[in-house]
């Protein structure tokens, strides 16, 4: 886990797939130039974020060519970049790929998908169902695409597999803005709990946001990487775009690891009695009592 990541804080355009095809490209030119083994890209990035009736529409499968053009690139350097898979039974997921060595190493499909406020994805995408680490030649990572890191549950499952790195791809919009406040409300929340993620499950974090207005809505950017103490170790600007260079390292890693060793001593297994009672899911409950 000795990386040079690049987070490519981009301004996609509204379901102009090809013009961001290009601009993907362009940035991982730059990426590579930079020296960068691993670039990641925001949520939806290939086809923008407010895509409602869009969405079918401009949904692909994993075959099709642009997206294996995409993934074509990743000999150079491994990428994540996300769009609007449809998949073998045509349902439509909000998915990110983590691309290797010229090959979909990953495809992670957004779990918990926003249906509050401004946000509609309940309503236009499947949800997926799996949170499995990512054998890279980098290390071992962890996809989140956005609403899944508001669900501790899902970067703690994470962390019991033993991740080097949360990956976390994202469209937040700007909240906070008619306020005397010095930074976004939208800003603190996710420095907040970016900070709280590498803390506790002793990762380090990537966080890519996108910029530019959708729809009337602000996307504020604020890309980060924080570290496996969970301080904040360099961010991108708000609000333009960005190509934000880091280090990861895997002695900090370490460090965290051996002076807090909270996976060695983690319960799941508590955790899955608990769920048991709660959810009354008597096969759990009788795996238990046959354990014990």
């Amino acid at each position: 886990m000795d990386c040079r990541v690049a987070l490519c804080q981009m301004r996609p355009k509204l379901g102009v797939i090809d013009d961001n095809l290009k601009a993907h490209h362009a940035w991982l030119d730059r990426a590579i130039e930079g020296g960068a083994q691993l670039a990641v890209f925001p949520e939806l990035s290939l086809t923008g974020y407010f895509l409602r009736d869009l969405t079918q529409d401009i949904a692909m499968t994993m075959t099709d060519e642009r997206v294996q053009g995409l993934v074509a690139r990743s000999t150079d350097c491994s990428i994540v970049f996300g769009f609007v898979e449809e998949s073998r039974d045509h349902r439509f997921y909000n998915t990110a790929v983590f691309a290797e060595d010229g090959k979909v190493l990953h495809v992670h499909r957004k779990v918990h998908l926003p249906d509050y406020g401004i946000f509609e994805e309940g309503r236009y995408f499947a949800a997926g169902d799996t949170f499995t680490p990512i054998e890279s030649k980098h290390g071992r990572f962890g996809l989140l695409i956005c609403e899944d890191a508001w669900h501790l549950s899902a970067g703690w499952m994470h962390f019991l597999q033993g991740v080097d790195a949360l990956i976390m791809p994202v469209a937040s919009p700007a909240r906070g803005i008619d306020t005397d406040e010095p930074e976004l409300s939208s800003h603190q929340a996710w420095r907040t709990l970016s900070a709280a993620q590498a803390l506790f499950f002793q990762t380090w974090v990537l966080r890519c946001n996108r910029v530019g207005f959708e729809d009337g809505t602000m996307f504020w950017g604020g890309s980060s990487v924080l570290n496996p103490f969970g301080a904040q170790v360099a961010e991108a600007d708000a609000e333009e775009e960005e190509l934000l260079f880091h280090t990861i390292h895997s002695d900090a890693l370490k460090r965290a690891r051996m002076a807090t060793p909270l996976l060695r001593d983690a319960r799941p297994e508590l955790v899955r009695t608990h769920l048991a009672r709660l959810l009354n899911d008597p096969d759990a409950l009788a795996v238990k009592r046959e354990e014990a």
